[in-house]
């Protein structure tokens, strides 16, 4: 149950770009995380006012992810992997992509309706 942040320069990306994007990123989650294909929650964001570290182009693009503690350093590697190379044929640059985990555990999830996270059964396995 990721949730997804994409932050972009505004004027960078074509409305086919930013939605190939969320594609993209979905399935490196599906894949790398087990998670199922219908669990999705992304917001891409354009900002005028975003800076960005010195060398890096148009297509910067950084992508944080908040989800449930409990991952392997392998799955999250391999999820690294996935990301960067699902976007690469949009035309964002290995290089260009910067991504930041932030693992919470279930305890700090109120999901469906409010319950904490950690007293459902998710559907999936976090522990990959």
């Amino acid at each position: 149950m990721p949730v997804v942040r994409i932050s972009v320069r505004k004027g960078s990306f074509s409305p086919r770009e930013k939605n190939e994007m969320l594609n993209a990123v979905h399935c490196a989650l599906v894949e790398a995380l087990k998670i199922p294909n219908h669990d999705r929650t992304q917001v891409l964001g354009e900002y005028e006012d975003f800076e960005i570290p010195p060398g890096k182009g148009e297509k910067y693009t950084l992508i944080e992810i908040s989800m449930f503690s409990g991952r392997s350093k392998e799955t999250k590697r391999a999820l690294f992997g996935k990301i960067v190379e699902n976007l690469e044929p949009i035309g964002i640059p290995p290089l260009e992509v910067f991504i930041v985990l932030n693992e919470q555990p279930r305890d700090n999830w109120g999901i469906r309706g409010g319950r904490q996270a950690s007293d459902l059964d998710l559907g999936f396995k976090v522990d990959v």
